[in-house]
């Protein structure tokens, strides 16, 4: 069992490093690959690449698991919406047809996702066993936001698409199944850990928190629980609710943002394995200004359950060779 399986299941404070978008843009190795090849979709479906592009960061860093490199919009792929990677402006997906939607058959939506399985099934293979495979999945509400278009300008909703709560309920349920089929899928596959990612949860409404947050997360959740699959939540943005959510959501880990404070999280966040927390932007300052943050977050958490990482992915215009140090620190700090 590898380490982060074992601090995951058993609360176990073994030492362990990943990060969030470790496998991509800002490597060298995965920009040669990407140059060659433009569509985003294709690349995430083409399950050599994509296992290639996984095991670049573990091949670079000897990091303690490899996260598969997807992107949690293949689901609104699968459920037939289209889906587009815009350098520069990130993902535009076209108009949601409620129509369409309610007639994508399981199978079908298996099949279309099948070359991410195969990625997984390569990878696992590739890896050694002291080495956690991560796969992951967008939370029902971060999907809605794309799917239908949620977003007015930065860091605002568009409240109006929000009032009609019984078409938002029907295709967060239908979500929901389709992200346990895709959860299972990844899992038999070779997937050891799921992440859920709900990164766009700070921007619901507090009084819509529960049925758009912490509901679907829970009926997620208790699907992984009933299969014995470990999970790590990371509903990035809610602040205090952070709280409210890991009590009622109950996942294996949590992983806090940067606005998160490390003391309040290790006094408030109980029975639950505490992941990242460290602002990605600091990897952007000198290496005194890293190993600064980076000692505060190792220091706060010592003792009990911490999985070492960042409050976001990491950023395209990171140098890897901070990275390299950083990693280097944390393992040098921890004997």
């Amino acid at each position: 069992m590898s380490n982060l399986n074992k601090i995951l299941l058993n609360k176990t404070n073994c030492k362990s490093i990943w990060f969030m978008r470790q496998a991509g843009r800002y490597l060298p190795e995965f920009k040669k690959i990407r140059s060659k090849n433009q569509d985003f979709i294709k690349l995430c479906l083409n399950s050599e690449l994509s296992s290639e592009i996984t095991l670049q960061p573990i091949k670079r860093f000897d990091l303690d698991s490899a996260i598969i490199f997807s992107d949690i919009l293949m689901v609104p792929y699968a459920l037939g919406q289209d889906v587009r990677f815009t350098k520069g402006f990130g993902p535009k997906l076209g108009d949601f047809n409620l129509n369409e939607f309610l007639k994508i058959e399981e199978n079908d939506f298996s099949n279309k996702l099948s070359p991410i399985y195969k990625a997984i099934d390569i990878t696992r293979k590739k890896l050694t066993k002291s080495k956690s495979l991560i796969s992951f999945i967008g939370a029902p509400w971060t999907l809605i936001f794309y799917m239908l278009n949620l977003k007015k300008s930065q860091g605002e909703l568009n409240l109006l698409k929000l009032h009609d709560k019984k078409l938002l309920n029907q295709i967060i349920e239908i979500l929901i199944n389709f992200l346990c089929i895709h959860i299972k899928n990844q899992i038999n596959a070779g997937a050891d850990v799921i992440q859920v990612f709900d990164s766009w949860a700070g921007l619901i409404p507090k009084e819509n928190l529960s049925e758009y947050c912490f509901m679907p997360n829970e009926k997620i959740l208790n699907f992984c629980r009933k299969q014995k699959i470990p999970t790590i939540c990371f509903p990035k943005g809610i602040k205090e609710k952070y709280e409210d959510f890991n009590k009622i959501v109950k996942p294996d880990g949590i992983n806090i943002d940067p606005e998160i404070d490390p003391v309040w999280a290790r006094e408030k966040l109980k029975n639950v394995v505490i992941q990242g927390g460290l602002n990605p932007n600091i990897l952007l300052k000198a290496d005194e200004d890293i190993i600064r943050g980076a000692t505060k977050y190792i220091q706060t958490f010592k003792g009990i359950p911490y999985v070492f990482n960042l409050g976001h992915g990491l950023l395209p215009e990171t140098d890897p060779d901070k990275v390299s140090r950083l990693i280097k620190f944390y393992r040098k700090f921890n004997g």
